[in-house]
């Protein structure tokens, strides 16, 4: 599946992020990380959710979760503080908050 947003296509069958047309390097977890947000944009995506569906239910830590969220927002030009297209919702989540085309 291939979703644009702003001027990324993020293409989950070649394992893709381009910006225009450059190539965004980034790692496998945040790839996947990324991909399942966007992908579950209509909803608050859970800590418990990305353990079993980024991680596969395998143990991970808070400082590895928050790195990979960090690294997808670093990858789309968004950071913490603005959360332009990745918003925090304390105590419940993440939310892909950006216009998405598919």
């Amino acid at each position: 599946m291939r979703y644009t947003f702003e001027d990324f296509a993020l293409d989950t069958e070649r394992r893709e992020l381009r910006r225009g047309d450059a190539a965004v390097a980034v790692e496998p977890k945040v790839f996947d990380l990324l991909a399942y947000v966007v992908e579950n944009r209509q909803r608050v995506v859970s800590r418990d959710d990305l353990v079993s569906n980024v991680w596969d239910g395998r143990i991970v830590s808070e400082s590895a979760i928050a790195r990979c969220i960090n690294g997808a927002r670093n990858a789309i030009g968004d950071s913490g503080e603005a959360q332009r297209l990745i918003k925090t919702l304390p105590r419940k989540g993440l939310r892909f908050v950006g216009v998405v085309r598919e």
